[in-house]
């Protein structure tokens, strides 16, 4: 009995054994098929079921890590479940609040995850100089960092006087803040950087002509509408009230039809609406033979405004929603050209500061011209642009105030910092002359008119006279010629000054013959042999230095900002494609590593 108890229960143990097996088997196929349904739902998007997720849970518990798919493993959350958490939101990460203690100078309020410790950006931007925002992008936000805030525009092809000047298409130099406006007599900026009354900057008139060359290469041709050409034979579409007149007639100095007006002094004038909402740069050509005025009425994003051109010297008067530049008498046939936009703001951003205010004003609607006084008008048009307008007003600009010595003088004390004499008006810029040189140079290669290559050729002049004699000469260690955007006592050695004189002599001696660019040529070759010699003196290992006081004064170096290291960078761009000199490109590689918070190598 005792063996058959025995066997009894050996095969009752067998049975039961493989019972167990089969029910595992079952149990392990249908685990894993439903994992398998889960993970396929959510790679396609889908809610898992309750029992999925439930089946999901246990999976990824007990699975090695490495071998869960992309995407499956859920994110850190905070572990207290305090109040706010919870309500269907997902839970953050959990981070601690720590002190930081700045060079044992002072604590900011940070945030710790683990090993890891976060400082606010705010007091990061201002510590290390760095620069970010948060932007949206795709549907969603993300934070953009960056080590500068400038930009570096390449060099595209071989530079070229006759072509675009360096990235100078992207200029709008009249918008800036120490323009005070674009004078009506003459047509340039009138510049306040250095002084709340308002003065002629020759550097600023010659980049205010260059940009405007630049964009007119650039650009798309402009979209012009045509309101007036004087050949229809009555008033046609112009108001013409009581006492006033306007007709048609021939000029012989224009050889063509004009419109002749003549309103009494207390009429409203002869008026034509004009309902463009499109063009805001005006033209037209006028010839007062009294007083007078041009007057253009404006619908803006603020109010209604006009905006008198008035037969005066007055620079810029504002009364209410009146606006007035004077355009000197006109008592020849000229051509006004205005940006009616610059004007508007301009004067609505009048003040009593250096800085013109800041306005978001916009023009909707150009309204209405009106003419009053006795005089002759033709070709009244509206268009998009009117950039060779702009730089035929600045070469002009520069022939008629070059002085017997070559150079343009300019009529403000600039202080450029302790240590240095003050420069009295009446001082050279050797950037300036530079820079006038390109501007003429592409005056008479567009023109073939003498005058322009006359007045670049004496701009050499005070090139050859030493700065402590009233010239832009200094000489570095008593061997390399260097030519003073600054020439101050003791020499100051502006880099990017210096260079744009460089490419200014450049200009003049691939546009004048051998015999008359001689002069310019030995200047140019003498500048870019100290060039090629102290350029590693501006090179900090981080970024670049603006001049060499640190040398001169013993004194901390005057780092240049970024917008000036761009520009640095962009000058030896240009200077690397007309010489081979290795230093140039190799130069340029490092300073833009620079940008991106590449430094130099340390010992």
């Amino acid at each position: 009995m005792r063996c058959l108890a025995a066997r009894v229960n050996y095969r009752s143990l067998i049975v039961i054994c493989a019972l167990f097996s089969l029910v595992t088997i079952l149990l392990w196929n249908k685990c894993g098929t439903e994992s398998t349904h889960v993970l396929e739902g959510l790679g396609t998007g889908k809610e898992p079921d309750r029992h999925h997720r439930s089946v999901l849970g246990d999976a990824v518990a007990h699975a090695d890590p490495n071998d869960i798919p992309q995407g499956i493993m859920q994110p850190a959350v905070v572990a207290d479940g305090g109040p706010g958490q919870g309500n269907g939101k997902p839970l953050g990460i959990k981070y601690e609040e720590i002190d930081c203690v700045v060079n044992d100078d002072y604590t900011v309020k940070g945030r710790r995850e683990g090993s890891d410790v976060y400082l606010p950006f705010s007091w990061v931007e201002k510590y290390f100089e760095v620069y970010g925002k948060i932007v949206p992008y795709d549907g969603f936000e993300r934070f953009e960092f960056s080590h500068s805030y400038s930009k570096v525009y390449n060099q595209q092809d071989l530079y070229k006087p006759d072509g675009v000047f360096m990235s100078f298409e992207g200029y709008n130099v009249e918008v800036r803040d120490r323009v005070k406006c674009i004078s009506g007599v003459e047509g340039v900026p009138i510049s306040t950087q250095w002084g709340p009354q308002g003065y002629f900057y020759p550097i600023q008139i010659a980049q205010y002509g260059l940009s405007h060359f630049s964009k007119n290469l650039t650009e798309k041709a402009p979209r012009v509408e045509v309101y007036e050409t004087g050949e229809e034979g009555g008033p046609s579409h112009w108001d013409v009230p009581g006492g006033c007149s306007l007709i048609s007639v021939m000029d012989r100095e224009r050889a063509n039809d004009v419109k002749q007006f003549a309103t009494a002094e207390s009429s409203k004038g002869v008026s034509r609406a004009l309902e463009n909402t499109k063009d805001f740069m005006l033209s037209l050509n006028v010839k007062f033979q009294s007083n007078g005025s041009i007057s253009v009425e404006l619908e803006t994003t603020e109010k209604r405004y006009t905006i008198h051109y008035v037969t005066n010297k007055q620079l810029l008067h504002v009364k209410e929603r009146d606006i007035y530049y004077g355009i000197g008498e006109r008592t020849v046939w000229s051509t006004l050209t205005r940006d009616l936009l610059t004007d508007l703001k301009k004067g609505v951003g009048l003040s009593n500061t250096k800085a013109v205010k800041p306005t978001k004003i916009l023009i909707r609607k150009v309204s209405r011209v009106t003419l009053r006084g006795k005089g002759a008008v033709d070709n009244v048009t509206l268009a998009t642009t009117a950039h060779m307008a702009a730089f035929f007003a600045a070469s002009e600009w520069l022939i008629r105030n070059q002085d017997g010595k070559g150079g343009w003088p300019i009529g403000v004390t600039r202080r450029l910092g302790e240590g240095f004499r003050p420069l009295e008006p009446g001082w050279y810029s050797a950037m300036a002359q530079g820079q006038a040189m390109s501007i003429l140079v592409r005056a008479y290669r567009l023109t073939r008119d003498e005058r322009y290559l006359r007045a670049a050729l004496r701009a050499t002049g005070p090139f050859t006279i030493a700065s402590q004699d009233g010239g832009v000469k200094a000489v570095f260690m008593n061997r390399y010629d260097w030519y003073e955007e600054y020439p101050t006592s003791p020499s100051s050695f502006v880099l990017n000054g210096f260079i744009y004189s460089l490419i200014g002599l450049y200009d003049l001696t691939q546009t004048a013959g051998e015999a008359e660019g001689g002069d310019a040529r030995r200047l140019f070759q003498r500048g870019m042999e100290s060039l090629r010699a102290l350029l590693p003196l501006y090179d900090s290992g981080a970024g670049t230095i603006y001049d060499l006081r640190h040398f001169v004064l013993g004194i901390a170096p005057n780092l240049a900002r970024w917008d000036y290291h761009t520009t640095h960078i962009n000058q030896l761009q240009l200077l690397a494609s007309i010489d081979p000199a290795p230093i140039f490109k190799e130069t340029v590689r490092r300073w833009l590593g620079y940008m991106k918070g590449q430094k130099a190598k340390h010992n």
